[in-house]
């Protein structure tokens, strides 16, 4: 008995493996554990699948709503062709994809070579995921070239009635867009309630509200996204900054920050709207974008402030100082990882607002102009009489409601995630 106990006690203990969720969720990395909670969230999972499915349907637009044929498969002459003599395969929507013909050039051709870039990238990470070193240079490289054709290629306005070339030409294939009308053209047919040619009806030129919807879900998403780069930039530079050197520093910005909150963020956005476009700007959704990303970073720049006085105390932040750290792996490496939870909160419900504001904007007309597409401009439209134009009331305030709630649910999700209290 004795010797047993003795080789008990002589036995090596095996480590446990863990059980439950609880053990296992503390061999998950800080990223993994908040992707688990984030998901586990009903409300902000639904959110991020509208978020994706819409920014797929807004790249997506030229291959589902579009005037100019898909696809000719031509056995006679066929206008507007390279070679109108000969026969052959020709793509009349190609051109338009990489130099469209629109006011807003810039979205368009960044939404369109989006179309192109997503799938590239999907498949050269499968080919060379475990090769990193290929990879990023790979991406890099592709991502640049498919690029080009987008800066080389010039619009160029053409007048061709595809539909009825298709019509008239009955010796050829034309293979047409699910709905053959682009956001831009006008037809007689103005204020049509929906039917079969017209799934959402006409505006008050005959313009496809389909297609103006599909188009300007582009306009709303790179409003939302590129204006609120701009605020997470220069909200978060500004309060890590201020927020760690603390001091005179800190209260010269700090009183500037204050400054800026004091004025009325939409009445000042309708001024400088107002001043930019009496200037004679065309690029209106650049204008957009500047003016909202310049006007809502004091908000951010406070929070990302707030969260860097706290984390600037511990340990391993005066650690750093004492071993003569710079100040910029300080503030990037060691601060702004350990502070980028409500920043990552912060930047969803942005997006949200500024959807809002820039839907606000061109309701009133300060906005995205004419005859780019925007839910707001829509929006305009009905309100002379909303019962009787109910259609130009109802998608696109519809769209906006269910953007602007998804992207508050992924902030909401995004919050309790990183909140271990809940």
């Amino acid at each position: 008995m004795e010797r047993n106990a003795e080789a008990e006690q002589n036995e090596p203990v095996q480590a446990q493996t863990p059980s439950g969720e609880a053990d296992s969720a503390a061999y998950l990395t800080p990223g993994r554990l908040m992707a688990r909670r984030f998901f586990r969230e009903k409300t902000a999972v639904c959110g991020l699948v509208f978020v994706i499915l819409l920014i797929l349907a807004a790249i997506a637009a030229p291959l589902f709503v579009n005037g100019k044929p898909l696809l000719i498969i031509s056995r006679a002459s066929v206008p507007g062709a390279p070679h109108p003599a000969e026969s052959g395969i020709f793509s009349p929507a190609l051109r338009d994809f990489f130099a469209p013909d629109a006011q807003e050039v810039f979205v368009e051709k960044l939404f369109n070579w989006l179309l192109l870039a997503l799938p590239a990238s999907l498949i050269l990470y499968g080919c060379f995921r475990k090769r990193k070193r290929i990879l990023w240079p790979a991406l890099a490289a592709v991502l640049v070239l498919l690029a080009v054709p987008f800066v080389a290629s010039r619009s160029q306005m053409t007048q061709i009635d595809w539909r009825k070339a298709a019509a008239e030409d009955m010796a050829s294939k034309y293979y047409f867009a699910a709905v053959p009308y682009g956001p831009f053209e006008t037809s007689p047919d103005t204020y049509a309630m929906p039917s079969r040619k017209h799934p959402f009806g006409t505006d008050n030129v005959g313009r496809d509200v389909f297609a103006r919807m599909m188009y300007g879900a582009r306009v709303s998403l790179a409003v939302g996204f590129l204006a609120t780069a701009i605020e997470l930039v220069l909200g978060t530079m500004i309060g890590l900054f201020s927020g760690y050197r603390g001091g005179r520093v800190d209260l010269v910005v700090q009183r500037l920050v204050e400054i800026v909150i004091c004025f009325p963020t939409f009445l000042l956005l309708l001024i400088l709207m107002a001043i930019m476009l009496d200037y004679g700007a065309r690029q209106s959704i650049l204008l957009v974008i500047f003016v909202l990303g310049m006007t809502g970073w004091p908000g951010l720049s406070r929070l990302v402030r707030g969260e860097v006085l706290k984390a600037r105390q511990m340990a391993y932040i005066q650690s750093c100082e004492s071993l003569g750290v710079p100040l910029r792996s300080i503030l990037f490496r060691h601060l702004l990882p350990n502070v980028s939870g409500p920043i990552f909160v912060s930047f969803a419900f942005s997006i949200a607002g500024s959807i809002l504001a820039e839907n606000s904007l061109s309701f009133l007309g300060f906005g995205v102009q004419a005859p780019s597409a925007s839910w707001g401009e829509l929006l305009k439209q009905a309100f002379a009489d909303p019962l009787s134009y109910w259609n130009l009331m109802l998608w696109p305030g519809l769209a906006i409601f269910l953007c602007v709630t998804a992207f508050n649910f992924i902030a909401d999700g995004i919050r309790r995630s990183i909140d271990l209290k809940s």
